[in-house]
Formats: C-alpha cells, sequence, structure tokens
C-alpha cells in the first residue's frame, strides 16, 4: 500500500497543492465543486473516464476533451487542464509519456492551473519505479488501448524500445517541483483509476 501521507508531504515540499479522497466520486464532487464557469480541457486519460467527470463539468464549464469531440489545438487556450499521471514518486516527482506531445505540453505551461488526478495504482516508492512504471505498466496498457502495431502493445507486458512509426513513447516529461507560472493540485483518489 502506498504511503499517502510522504507522497503528500513529498509533493508539497514540490511547491504541488494535494488533496485525498477514498473514492473516484467523492474526488469527481470536488473537482465539480471546484472548476465553475470555467474553460476547461482534458487530456487523454482513462483515469478522467472512469471517473465519469465530463457530464459533470461540461454542465457548467466549457469543456474541450478530443475523446468527446473536442479539438486538441484548442485545449492550450482554456484557464483548467485535467489530466493524469503514468508515474508519481512517493519522493515527489510526477512522470507522464506521451505520442503526440499535447498533453505532456499542457501540463508545463498555459494555463493557469492543472489537476492531476491520480488513482493509487500509479504511485510508486520513487523516482526510478515510477519511472520503470510509467514504461512498462502504462505505456503497453496504452498502446494495446489505442490499437497500435508495436512490440509493447503485441505482447503487453513490458516497453521494448522500439522504433515502430506507431510508437506512443515519443516524450517524458518529468516534473520536479511544480513550474513557477501556474498553480497545480495533485488529486490523490483511494482506488485504482486507469492505467
Amino acid at each position: 500500500m502506498p504511503n499517502i501521507e510522504l507522497l503528500r508531504k513529498n509533493l508539497e515540499a514540490n511547491n504541488f497543492q494535494t488533496s485525498y479522497f477514498p473514492t473516484k466520486e467523492e474526488a469527481a464532487a470536488y473537482l465539480d465543486r471546484q472548476i465553475d464557469r470555467q474553460t476547461v480541457a482534458i487530456g487523454g486519460a482513462i483515469t478522467i473516464k472512469e471517473m465519469d467527470l465530463y457530464p459533470k463539468l461540461a454542465a457548467h464549464n466549457q469543456v474541450n476533451w478530443h475523446w468527446e469531440g473536442g479539438d486538441p489545438a484548442k485545449a492550450m487556450d482554456t484557464d483548467i487542464y485535467l489530466t493524469s499521471a503514468n508515474g508519481v514518486a512517493e519522493t515527489g516527482e510526477i512522470i507522464n509519456i506521451d505520442g503526440t506531445g499535447n498533453r505532456v505540453s499542457s501540463t508545463l505551461y498555459g494555463h493557469k492551473k492543472v489537476y492531476f488526478v491520480i488513482g493509487i495504482n500509479k504511485i510508486a516508492p520513487d523516482y526510478e519505479k515510477a519511472l520503470w512504471r510509467a514504461r512498462n505498466i502504462a505505456s503497453p496498457k496504452n498502446a494495446q488501448r489505442i490499437g497500435v502495431n508495436t512490440p509493447c502493445a503485441a505482447k503487453g507486458d513490458k516497453c521494448y524500445d522500439c522504433k515502430s512509426p506507431q510508437r506512443i513513447c515519443n516524450a517524458l516529461v518529468v516534473l520536479w517541483r511544480k513550474p513557477k507560472a501556474f498553480q497545480a493540485e495533485v488529486v490523490i483518489v483511494g482506488e485504482e483509476l486507469g492505467y
């Protein structure tokens, strides 16, 4: 079981706000209260989908999510950005891998606030294990979900550091600390969510 208190302490020392909710329903209700009358973009995140957050937010916000017919190019022009992470270390680092770069770029600059919503399955004890998790658990599962022709999608067991033109692991972003240009909050959910 991950050490949630240690994770929160280290994330806060790295200038991230944190919150914790035992269930995805409680976390979704919190985000629905926090985000009101805003422009919102959602990055490709199974975690957000599993929380059924889009219809709640779309009822009182202008929400752009490419999975719901939105335009990824317009995602950079929103006040709020919601995403998850491929790995989060109890030592305070957040790791994301991306194929196109739109999701990871939105975690670096351009919004007033970024929310990282993570299930407990995303948490690893340290940076090396979080990076391993991102490459060898999250990436193969995402490659299988998208249906690309890569060794990790075919076998689903690990990263093969392939050279496939369909490779989805093209960009790696590690947030050692919160970037200075915006607010960021890590919303931790006491359930397994996403990959």
